[in-house]
Order: structure tokens, then C-alpha cells, then sequence
């Protein structure tokens, strides 16, 4: 195969802090390929941040998630290698689960403070009212369970007695910012060495 390329679709349900990371991260890199970003919120962010980008977008509703094979059928028709979920709020499916690589950045320290309802202010808020000393994020595997797919990197930062919400997410998303990118780089390498072998 002569010049193999990695195609790559974001999820993303709100802002899109990650996927503009992820975005500026492989906006040179000619393996990788940012095809899509996909929401399921017609308002979120991300879909800006991908068209400031000249990337595609896609959104969709709870029905053509849950109960139709419209994002699958996108998603093979863009030949999608990877997923990456950056602040998507659903579960993924099975058959997406079964069919593609799919990666999810989450705000805690898995296995704590995972699972449904527990994203962004949510989790810094149980982390500081359980007077943890650390936090972090933990980049995983996505399977048919919320948060439990095998741990690919945790990273972390310390809770100060002084830290709110607010200013334990500014540095959990720097963390975020910084280890998701190289984390999907990894990937992508390792996706790539599939492909040539």
C-alpha cells in the first residue's frame, strides 16, 4: 500500500476543547486524516470548531443512533479506521463497539467517578467533595459499558485544598489537551504497522 492514511472520525456532544485539540494536533500529519466530526447536539461547539477547519460534519438524532444504521453507514462510507470520542455523552452502540476502534478521554481516574452522568463539572465536584489529594484523566478503550474499556494512559494532577470545579477543569483539560493527541498518535502508529504488515 503505497502512502497509507489513517482516517479519523470525533464525536463530540458540546464544546469541542479536545477535538479543536485534536484537530491542530494533526492539522500537518499526512497519515492521519480528520474525515468527520459527528454530534448528536445540532448546537454543539465542535461542529464549528470542525468547519473552521474545512472538516465535514454530521449530526443525528437519538433514534438514527440507537435504532437505524445511518452513523454506521456514514462512518464506513468515509472508511473510518478510528473513533475518537471527545465529550460525547451517549453510549456507543454494539455494532459500532464491534466494528470499529473507537478511544474515549475521561475526566477522573477510572475505575472512580465513572459511569453514566459522571462528565465534566460532575466529576470535579464528587472528586473535591470526597477530598481526593489527585485527579486526572484516563484515556481508554470504548466498549458497551460507560467507562470501562481497557486503560490505554492515566495522568495526573493534585487536588489543592483551595480547587474548585472550575479550577480543577482548567487542569484536567490541560491535561487532556496534551496526552489525547499524542495518545491517538500512538494509535495510529499502531493502526498503521496493521495496515503494512
Amino acid at each position: 500500500m503505497s502512502n497509507p492514511k489513517i482516517n479519523i472520525a470525533i464525536f463530540a456532544s458540546g464544546g469541542g476543547t479536545n477535538a479543536q485539540a485534536i484537530l491542530e494536533y494533526f492539522a500537518e500529519n499526512t497519515e492521519v486524516e480528520i474525515k468527520c466530526i459527528y454530534s448528536n447536539n445540532t448546537e454543539a461547539y465542535a461542529l464549528t470548531r470542525g468547519k473552521n477547519f474545512g472538516t465535514d460534519t454530521f449530526t443525528f438524532s437519538r433514534n438514527e443512533f440507537y435504532k437505524t444504521s445511518l452513523v454506521h453507514e456514514h462512518l464506513e462510507s468515509h472508511k473510518i479506521d478510528l473513533i475518537v470520542l471527545a465529550g460525547f455523552m451517549w453510549l456507543v452502540p454494539q455494532p459500532l463497539v464491534d466494528t470499529f476502534t473507537i478511544l474515549n478521554i475521561h475526566p477522573a481516574l477510572l475505575p472512580n467517578y465513572g459511569g453514566k452522568g459522571m462528565y465534566g463539572n460532575f466529576v470535579h465536584q464528587a472528586v473535591i467533595k470526597r477530598g481526593e489529594k489527585e485527579s486526572g484523566i484516563t484515556i481508554h478503550y470504548v466498549n458497551n459499558e460507560y467507562d470501562k474499556g481497557s486503560i490505554i494512559l492515566q495522568a495526573s494532577c493534585p487536588v489543592l485544598p483551595n480547587d474548585t470545579p472550575d479550577t480543577l477543569a482548567k487542569k484536567i483539560h490541560k491535561l487532556e489537551h496534551t496526552h489525547y493527541p499524542e495518545t491517538i498518535s500512538h494509535i495510529v502508529k499502531k493502526l498503521l504497522s496493521q495496515e503494512l504488515s
